[in-house]
């Protein structure tokens, strides 16, 4: 295969190097930006927003990061005791929350992983190898895939209890995993001869963490959903596929196939329609402690994949 570099809307970012390693974000997404951040030192007169709006006026009064958001206040000048107003602006923000969730993933990237955006510093661990380098096996790949069920059974459960009502709309959404699931994990324990092993690993944890998140915050927890889905239907395809074509013959498995509600594109669409609605609903501050919530996200989802990398 040519060397190429891909980068698609709501996927993760896939990288193929001269060798033809594949180098995959399996827990975010990667789209390519307007490329718009500038840089103006003109006396502070001239601030421009990490979305490229132009605040005159103003100068930088405080910065901090939240889950990889630049937030900035800024203050006019004046005279006298009162408080100057302040705003504060968030990447994305005028695109609906979805593009704010969007550009918090791009922030927790490597630069390699994503040269225009990324800014978290490559680590050693088995995930961000380049997929070239992995050594999948068929016990752990069925390992995968009964401890991924139980993180799907647990969202499944979670949006139909209604615990929250905003979960509702959520019901049925068509991103559903576990039936797919189901049919798998089967067909490696009749056609394989395999034995199911019991989810008590990674997939355990992360599936009692959200049963109690769901509970005591619905931002944090849909963080999560929108997480996970949308990481499976984009990089998870990618790894699956390549690691079928590693151990399994190139089977394609009913975890990558997307048949109701119109197909994948159509039920991602709606979703995330559903969730930019949802967050309508959200103060300022319970936006910003979704965001935060996504490095748990990637942490939790990459604990899963040490299990296949």
């Amino acid at each position: 295969m040519a060397s190429t570099s891909v980068s698609t809307r709501s996927s993760p970012f896939l990288r193929f190097s001269n060798n033809n390693q594949r180098r995959v974000s399996y827990s975010s997404f990667v789209v390519d930006g307007d490329d718009r951040h500038k840089n103006n030192n003109n006396n502070n007169k001239n601030i421009m927003s990490s979305s490229g709006s132009r605040r005159r006026g103003t100068n930088i009064n405080r910065d901090r990061q939240r889950g990889g958001v630049m937030i900035i206040h800024a203050a006019g000048h004046g005279h006298g005791h009162g408080s100057a107003s302040s705003t504060e602006r968030r990447p994305g923000e005028n695109k609906g929350f979805v593009e704010e969730m969007r550009f918090v993933a791009m922030k927790l990237h490597t630069r390699e992983q994503a040269p225009k955006e990324g800014e978290k510093k490559a680590e050693k661990v088995p995930e961000q190898k380049p997929m070239a380098q992995w050594q999948p096996t068929k016990e752990g790949y069925l390992n995968f895939l009964v401890e991924s069920k139980a993180v799907y059974d647990a969202m499944e459960a979670i949006v139909a209890s209604n615990a929250d009502p905003m979960y509702k709309a959520f019901i049925d959404c068509g991103l559903e995993r576990s039936e797919a699931l189901d049919k798998d994990i089967e067909w490696f324990r009749e056609t394989l001869e395999m034995e199911v092993p019991e989810a008590k690993g990674a997939g355990k944890e992360y599936a009692e963490f959200l049963k109690n998140l769901a509970k005591e915050s619905p931002p944090r927890f849909l963080c999560h959903f929108y997480n996970v889905y949308f990481a499976h239907s984009a990089g998870g395809k990618m790894i699956g596929r390549k690691v079928s074509e590693m151990i399994l013959d190139g089977k394609e498995l009913e975890f990558y196939v997307w048949n109701k509600n119109g197909g994948l594109e159509k039920s991602l669409a709606e979703v995330k329609e559903k969730l930019n609605e949802a967050a309508e609903k959200w103060s300022r501050e319970e936006k910003d402690v979704c965001l935060e919530e996504t490095s748990k996200s990637f942490q939790l989802s990459g604990a899963l994949l040490r299990l296949i990398a």
